[in-house]
C-alpha cells in the first residue's frame, strides 16, 4: 500500500490546469525517490489525454474508461473507487473544484478513506500526512491528522501550486472499472452566457483582488475603479461572487480556473495564490494567514490604501 495517485480533471474534452499542480503537489510529496506518482484519466475516451498529462514526475499513466462522455458523478465515484480498491494507493490527491465537489467526499465516505478539503499545503511530518487548510474565515491554519487511515483523499486548492516543467515517458496501463448505474442523463451541455463583466482570469497577469473586507456591494466599484486606475484585472473571494457583487468569472481560488498567467497578484483582505511570483496583501489582521506566503505584506486598512493608490494614479 504505496504511492501516490493523481485523478486528473476533464471537462468536454480538455484538460483541467489543475490536473497539473496536483502532479506537482505529488512530487513533493514523496517519501523517497521510488514512491510512484500514477495519474489516472477518467473520461469516455481517456487515450487522447496521455500526452498531456505526460509531464515531469509523472511514473504510470492509467487510462479508465467510464461511460458518460460529459461530467456524471456517479460514474466517477464508481470508477475511482474501484481503481483505489485495486490499487491502494497511500494518498488520492483531486481537485478542490466545482465538479470534485459532487463525486469526491461521496467516494470517501464509500471508502472509508481520510479526506479533507480546500487543502494548500500537504506533507508529511515525523512520518504522519499532514494536510493545512483555513479556518475561522482564513484567520487560522487548521493542520488536519488521518490515524487510522491507510488510504488519505485529500483536495487540494488551485493556484497554490505550480505546474512542471519539463516532459516524461511514463508507463501507460489501462483499468477497467466494473459498470455502474447513474442518476443522470446527459441531455445537453449548456456554457453560461458571459456578461458583459466576465473575464478570463487565466490570462491575467496582474489582478486586483478583493474579499469580505470591502464590508458592503457598493464598495466594489470604488475598487473596479482602482484596478482599472493602476491597470489590473479585479478578482474577488468566493463570498463576493456567492453574494452576486460580482460574476463567478471573477472569482479567484475556488472557481476551478487557475490564474496561471499572474506575476503580480495584489490580496486586499483576500487569501493569495502560492505560485504567483509576486504577492503584495494588505490586511488589517496581523494573523492573517496570507502573510504567510505574501511577497510584500502590509497592515493597514484596505481602504486607507486604496485611496492612497487613487492618489499616486489619478484618472
Amino acid at each position: 500500500m504505496s504511492g501516490i495517485l493523481v485523478i486528473a480533471e476533464q471537462r468536454r474534452g480538455e484538460l483541467r490546469p489543475v490536473t497539473l499542480e496536483l502532479v506537482s503537489a505529488a512530487q513533493q510529496l514523496r517519501r523517497t525517490p521510488d514512491e510512484r506518482v500514477a495519474v489516472a484519466i477518467l473520461a469516455d475516451e481517456p487515450d487522447r489525454f496521455i500526452p498531456e498529462v505526460s509531464v515531469a514526475g509523472v511514473d504510470e499513466v492509467i487510462t479508465v474508461p467510464v461511460a458518460a462522455k460529459d461530467f456524471d458523478p456517479d460514474a466517477l465515484e464508481a470508477a475511482a473507487l474501484a481503481l483505489i480498491e485495486a490499487r491502494k494507493p497511500a494518498v488520492v490527491l483531486v481537485p478542490h473544484s466545482i465538479d470534485a465537489f459532487g463525486w469526491a467526499a461521496a467516494l470517501a465516505v464509500k471508502g472509508d478513506y481520510g479526506f479533507a478539503t480546500d487543502v494548500f499545503r500537504i506533507a508529511y511530518e515525523d512520518g504522519k500526512l499532514i494536510a493545512t487548510r483555513g479556518g475561522y474565515g482564513q484567520k487560522v491554519n487548521v493542520e488536519l491528522e488521518f490515524p487510522g487511515k491507510p488510504v488519505v483523499v485529500v483536495a487540494l486548492r488551485a493556484s497554490v501550486f505550480k505546474p512542471p516543467e519539463g516532459r516524461s515517458r511514463p508507463a501507460v496501463s489501462r483499468f477497467e472499472p466494473p459498470r455502474a448505474g447513474t442518476r443522470l442523463t446527459g441531455k445537453e451541455f449548456i456554457e453560461a452566457s458571459a456578461g458583459e463583466d466576465d473575464v478570463d482570469m487565466t490570462s491575467a497577469e496582474f489582478i486586483l483582488a478583493i474579499g469580505r473586507g470591502i464590508g458592503e456591494q457598493a464598495n466594489v466599484e470604488r475598487f473596479r475603479e482602482l484596478a482599472d486606475a493602476v491597470g489590473a484585472v479585479l478578482g474577488c473571494s468566493r463570498p463576493i461572487a456567492d453574494a452576486g457583487w460580482l460574476p463567478k468569472s471573477r472569482q479567484i481560488g475556488q472557481s476551478g480556473k487557475t490564474a496561471s498567467a499572474c506575476k503580480l497578484y495584489v490580496a486586499m483582505g483576500i487569501s493569495g495564490m502560492k505560485h504567483v511570483s509576486t504577492i503584495v496583501a494588505v490586511n488589517a489582521d496581523p494573523g492573517a494567514s496570507i502573510f504567510s506566503i505574501a511577497t510584500y505584506g502590509v497592515k493597514a486598512d484596505i481602504f486607507e490604501i486604496a485611496d492612497a493608490l487613487r492618489r499616486q494614479f489619478p484618472n
